[in-house]
């Protein structure tokens, strides 16, 4: 199986070079689920249901978020009637949407997908290895799913590894979201498990984590703020992680890198092209 996961979307910039190659990366290399991280792409903070269908629309299969899930109001009532957008599993029972759901890729097989946010230098939500621990537990690898996909949106590469290595051998892929920056260690782990501390963002790079420069500039220098954050308008480039799955064992048989576009040298999996 062909998954892609893409970074957080970061403003108009963002969303809108997603939404108009994500199609053609489909069709073109015949992917079977893709993942989009959402929560930045309205002015770069939470995610609207108009634009959340938007992504949905151009072939994302799930949208998953983090800590700005509810920076968008609306997001509260329409969580409920969206399965396929997902929240941090680790909130509290009782909050709105879900954190985990099992979906059908192109090819009919069943993938998990978990959202999960750590608690390092993070809000202090619930422990995030229990709250995976639960979820995959609830349909586990070459039982009930034929792939399972785990978003940690984390600060803390630590913790981002931590998990990496908790669920070796148990998950397809465990991808870190948040910081905005890809990293460089893509792997896969002892136990079959494909890994990438960072998937970046989809934003334009000339900028302070897809944020015009100037407000993040004055705080930095003067500690006085000034302005709204306003997401950077330039060229941007569409960052994320491609892996291939083994379809016995649903865990990974390949993993690349992907950055198309902007600012940042060009990557695209070797696989895709066989």
């Amino acid at each position: 199986m062909r998954l892609l996961f893409l970074g957080d979307l970061v403003g108009r910039a963002g969303r809108n070079a997603v939404i108009d190659a994500l199609p053609g990366l489909v069709s073109d290399h015949h992917l079977d689920f893709v993942i989009v991280n959402g929560e930045n792409s309205a002015s770069g903070f939470g995610i609207t249901e108009e634009i959340l269908q938007d992504v949905l629309d151009a072939g994302a299969d799930v949208v998953t978020t983090g800590n700005h899930i509810w920076d968008q109001r609306e997001t509260l009532v329409y969580i409920e009637r969206q399965p396929r957008l997902l929240r941090p599993v680790n909130y509290p029972a009782g909050t709105p949407g879900r954190g985990v759901n099992l979906f059908t890729a192109r090819n009919g097989a069943r993938v998990a997908v978990v959202n999960v946010m750590g608690r390092v230098y993070m809000d202090a939500l619930d422990d995030p290895f229990a709250g995976v621990e639960k979820a995959i537990a609830d349909c586990p690898l070459g039982l009930v799913a034929d792939a399972i996909v785990i978003d940690m949106h984390a600060e803390a590469t630590s913790e981002k590894q931590a998990m990496g290595h908790f669920l070796d051998g148990r998950v397809s892929l465990v991808v870190g979201t948040h910081t905005h920056v890809p990293t460089a260690d893509h792997q896969i782990l002892p136990g079959g498990t494909a890994y990438l501390s960072d998937a970046g963002m989809c934003g334009d790079y000339d900028s302070v984590l897809g944020m015009e420069k100037d407000e993040p500039l004055n705080r930095f220098l003067r500690k006085v703020p000034g302005a709204r954050f306003t997401p950077a308008l330039g060229e941007a480039t569409i960052c994320g992680v491609a892996v291939e799955t083994d379809d016995r064992t649903g865990l990974a048989t390949a993993i690349s890198p992907l950055r198309i576009g902007g600012r940042l040298d060009p990557v695209f999996p070797s696989f895709w092209l066989s």
